[in-house]
């Protein structure tokens, strides 16, 4: 199918119903369902600056080779008319036009879905977006779909420049009305319906587009930091003004509701993200962990983020700390055995287990630490447990450098004390993985991924 220059001209998927003719940049009128516009053609590698949609590519396209995992990525225009909302929850608009863009990355084959889908408010902290949630490692292993939306104007603002063919039309301020994010919350939870149009409801028909007919049966509403931020104000302030979409919500490295709501809430912190000694307490619609040694943004996301920020951006943003940055404690790890008990809690009623919370010293302020400079208290994964180096939630200098935390790998001297013998290295690895799988806190496909690295990484 050929498109026009700012591909304007394909087929309009409206939710299940093919209208020929419709146009990519015009949002539906309020009287209508949103609309779908594609999946748009282009790959990587492209042009961002061609005339043509086709030979351009998606934005931050992930270079993980999805095909072999038997998974496609797809992007999509959403258009719909949204309502808007003031941060305290106060309507402050009706119907207003929007169109933005959806990136998916699903499995091909209905046979290989899980029925979980993860809907991700993209992360516009950089300037621009970013799947800061996208973990591809354990959403392929469990045939998870995951969605991403371009909910906020910063982000759209960004791709508009970045590919006026694929992107010019799009727009989440009603023409420049409303530019604090007030349609970024009915946006979001329009995306998320649109990835329940393959689920069967009291007998109705199942198939979909968005998943390309795959069936959703549990939809779970994930955000990091800022992205955890406005999720928040959905949740306590929007959402009760608003039939319910998601069945459960993940908010992590950022805050997390206050209200208690229908939908279960998990909340993820890194030793970043705990400031305080005081915190919420859990109940059996909210849960709290908090990792010790993680950072808010750590080494994970940068090293997946570096070739695809060279391909998209002309280079990775490089940056000056007062210490090494980067830890190295997977916070993902943990998260991804969040999404299978928020799974779980949604499907079954059962509540994830509890976690210990990071511990402070009696000012209130200052976290303890053992001799080595190691968080006490928290999630303490093998990296923390049976430590090679010194990871911390802490750093300073410029920018964003206070959310990077600290990685300092100990000295031959500090090894050879703490491990006499590899083989005992390892069997201490393998003794706290255990206990995390044990405890709720790590799936056992991530301690076989520490106990490979533990095998490969440091040895005599």
């Amino acid at each position: 199918m050929r498109f026009s220059p700012r591909g304007l001209v394909p087929l309009v998927i409206a939710f299940g119903v093919l209208l020929p003719g419709a146009h990519a940049g015009a949002a539906a009128p309020p009287d209508r369902a949103p609309q779908l516009v594609g999946p748009l053609p282009g790959t990587v590698p492209g042009d961002r600056l061609a005339e043509r949609v086709e030979d351009t590519y998606p934005f931050f396209s992930t270079p993980v080779d999805l095909a072999a995992a038997g998974y496609v990525e797809q992007e999509f225009h959403l258009s719909g008319a949204a309502d808007g909302y003031a941060v305290d929850g106060t309507r402050v608009a009706t119907g207003v036009p929007y169109t933005t863009r959806v990136v998916v990355r699903r499995p091909a084959h209905a046979r290989h879905f899980s029925g979980t889908t993860l809907v991700e408010w993209q992360n516009v902290t950089a300037g621009y977006d970013l799947d800061a949630l996208w973990n591809a490692e354990s959403v392929l292993r469990a045939g998870h779909a995951w969605v991403g939306v371009s909910a906020q104007r910063v982000g759209v603002d960004r791709l508009r420049g970045w590919s006026p063919a694929r992107y010019g039309a799009l727009d989440v301020t009603g023409g420049g009305r409303f530019t604090a994010d007030e349609l970024s919350y009915d946006v979001f939870t329009q995306a998320g319906r649109a990835a329940l149009a393959g689920r069967a409801r009291d007998g109705g028909p199942s198939g979909g587009t968005l998943l390309g007919g795959l069936r959703t049966r549990t939809l779970l509403a994930i955000g990091a930091s800022q992205s955890a931020g406005r999720m928040t104000v959905l949740y306590d302030r929007v959402l009760p003004q608003q039939e319910p979409v998601f069945d459960g919500y993940a908010f992590v490295v950022g805050p997390a509701p206050t209200r208690v709501g229908a939908e279960p809430v998990f909340q993820v912190l890194s030793e970043t993200d705990v400031t305080s000694p005081r915190r919420p307490a859990d109940t059996d619609r909210f849960r709290r962990w908090e990792v010790a040694g993680g950072a808010h943004s750590g080494h994970e996301g940068q090293v997946y983020r570096e070739p695809i920020s060279e391909r998209d951006l002309g280079g990775a943003p490089t940056y000056a700390c007062d210490r090494p940055p980067f830890s190295r404690v997977p916070v993902h790890h943990v998260t991804a055995a969040a999404y299978e008990h928020l799974r779980r809690w949604v499907e079954h009623g059962t509540p994830p287990p509890a976690a210990r919370p990071l511990e402070f010293e009696p000012d209130g302020v200052t976290r303890k630490r053992d001799a080595l400079g190691l968080a006490l208290g928290g999630i303490r994964l093998s990296q923390v447990a049976v430590p090679t180096a010194l990871n911390t939630g802490d750093n300073s200098g410029e920018t964003f450098c206070r959310l990077f935390g600290t990685h300092v790998p100990f000295d031959r001297a500090t090894l050879d004390r703490l491990y006499p013998e590899h083989a005992g290295y390892v069997a201490r690895v393998v003794s706290a993985d255990v206990a995390n799988v044990r405890a709720g806190h790590l799936l056992p496909a991530d301690a076989k991924r520490n106990l490979r690295d533990a095998l490969a990484g440091w040895s005599r």
